[in-house]
């Protein structure tokens, strides 16, 4: 971790995608919290592309099609949504500085989303940003049970049809591990990120 930026300050778009491009990333302790710092992990959570897993439970949701899976329609929403207090979770990273940098990036096509849509609500969803081949995931958040697990496996599908490289997740989780998510020492992550970075891949056509 490094310093944080003064109270209020806004992250310039170009900065945060070299910061993605060396490894770092912008966390804010709080919502409410004004200032943000930088993260480089000594251990890095990827799910290789070529080594996804879908468990059984969740491959029979996915056969029901319970959900309208949309790319992009309501990044806003999306973000919001990863932002919410939740019973397990009362607190989030997300504070306005942040939300106002990745809502720019979605302007310059370098943020996306993956979101779960049923009746006309919004009820899961990721977002993450791309950069090279490599697609950042940054968040995601369910409001219906595996509506967030669908979108991963869509964005998974997605990555491999338009050729990224890299699925970079910061941390790993037990619920990530799951889906085959591994720790990288921070060396390693570095020299798959410099490859990754070689070359362009389109999330949008």
């Amino acid at each position: 971790m490094t310093r944080p930026f003064a109270p209020g300050y806004r992250i310039p778009t170009d900065l945060l995608l070299k910061a993605y491009a060396s490894g770092v990333f912008p966390m804010a302790e709080s919502a409410g919290d004004p200032e943000v710092f930088w993260v480089r992990p000594e251990k890095r959570g990827v799910i290789p592309l070529d080594g996804f897993h879908i468990p059984k439970s969740l491959a029979k949701t996915i056969r029901k099609a319970s959900f309208d899976i949309r790319f992009d329609h309501d990044i806003a929403a999306t973000i919001d949504g990863c932002a919410e207090r939740r019973e397990e979770r009362q607190s989030t990273w997300i504070n306005a500085p942040i939300r106002e940098a990745y809502l720019q990036l979605a302007q310059m096509s370098h943020c996306h989303s993956v979101e779960a849509w049923r009746e006309g609500r919004l009820v899961g969803g990721l977002y993450g940003v791309s950069l090279g081949r490599v697609f950042f995931g940054e968040s995601m958040f369910s409001r219906e049970t595996d509506a967030s697990k669908v979108c991963l496996v869509r964005l998974v599908e997605r990555l491999k049809e338009r050729g990224f490289a890299l699925l970079d997740t910061q941390f790993t989780t037990e619920h990530l591990k799951r889906f085959g998510a591994v720790d990288v020492p921070r060396g390693r992550y570095e020299k798959m990120l410099a490859a990754a970075l070689k070359g362009e891949a389109a999330f949008n056509t």
